[in-house]
């Protein structure tokens, strides 16, 4: 018989694809239940524990709930490896935002050195994610935001090329047009409507589009670009995705994720932050020694502010920019 484990969760990730679910209707995910634990990511420690495959103070992931303890079995937990990045990583970075960026941008838009790419909803989890990787392999990067603090950010942390506030923009295919003169050749998708739209118009011929969400469409009617016979015109190759379709590509987004996290040293940018940053890396030893004593709850990691965001306090959603993969 299965035995059971007892983990204490420490963060919790609030996702975009949380919003989906609070809606009834057929998706690639079933819909939140009314007087249902709420389900989301959590990474935390193991305090009691009858498999002999997860010692007490191991640090483990999991699906199954929003709660301060966890019971739950092997089959359910990931053991992690904390001793080159923190925890929290694995919730962003490490996590399925990461895993989204990395398997949109380079296996279905696939990048080359000198090409421009486009990113909506640049700041977010998944879109800051793909604006550094694009920044590590050579690209022009251009992101949109929604304010100037945002696009600061972007501009003077990630050194991005160009950075579209669309709030201050009447017209964002004339404003997309500036930043990318000589068109754009990828546009990474998490907004959907006016956006999509736009990079369309200014595509060029080939172009490729990874759709990975549709954030401005959400709370509202859904709108359809009015150009899409452009699609056909320019030969662009428009493909939709969700990650945990594309679990294979798993091992390697780790293993080269890890690496940009643990080796900022490696990369061209700015790394101050990160060596002011409270994130802290611990090998086993040390973790399994600290979280064998009580901890305070669980908290929330916002998943949709950049990466590796730390909680601030207890339960609290932190909005602040504090790390990032590697400062490319």
């Amino acid at each position: 018989m299965p035995c059971p484990i007892l983990v204490r969760n420490l963060y919790m990730s609030v996702d975009p694809f949380m919003r989906g679910r609070m809606n009834e209707g057929e998706s690639y995910i079933a819909p939140f239940q009314i007087g249902s634990v709420f389900e989301g990511g959590a990474v935390g420690a193991v305090v009691d524990s009858a498999d002999d495959k997860f010692r007490v103070g191991d640090a483990v992931s999991h699906f199954c709930g929003w709660r301060d303890h966890a019971l739950l079995y092997a089959g359910d937990l990931t053991l992690l490896n904390t001793e080159r990045v923190a925890i929290q990583a694995y919730l962003g970075a490490l996590g399925l935002p990461g895993h989204a960026a990395y398997f949109g941008l380079l296996h279905i838009a696939r990048p080359k050195a000198g090409e421009t790419v486009f990113v909506s909803s640049a700041a977010g989890a998944v879109g800051s994610v793909v604006a550094q990787i694009a920044k590590l392999k050579g690209c022009r990067v251009i992101g949109s935001v929604g304010s100037e603090a945002k696009a600061q950010w972007l501009r003077e942390d990630f050194g991005l090329d160009a950075v579209i506030n669309y709030n201050e923009e009447p017209d964002l295919e004339a404003a997309l047009r500036r930043a990318a003169p000589e068109g754009i050749d990828v546009y990474f998708d998490n907004v959907g409507g006016a956006h999509l739209e736009a990079a369309i118009a200014v595509a060029n011929n080939f172009a490729r589009f990874p759709l990975c969400g549709m954030v401005g469409q959400y709370n509202g009617t859904p709108t359809g670009p009015s150009n899409i016979y452009t699609v056909i015109a320019k030969s662009l190759q428009l493909q939709g995705f969700i990650g945990i379709n594309h679990l294979d590509t798993w091992a390697d987004f780790t293993r080269d994720m890890s690496n940009w996290i643990a080796r900022p040293d490696r990369y061209q940018g700015n790394h101050r932050r990160w060596s002011r940053s409270r994130t802290r890396c611990l090998d086993r030893t040390v973790f399994r020694r600290k979280h064998r004593q009580n901890v305070s709850p669980a908290r929330i990691v916002d998943s949709g502010c950049p990466l590796l965001v730390l909680a601030l306090s207890p339960l609290e959603c932190s909005s602040s920019r504090q790390t990032a993969i590697c400062q490319i």
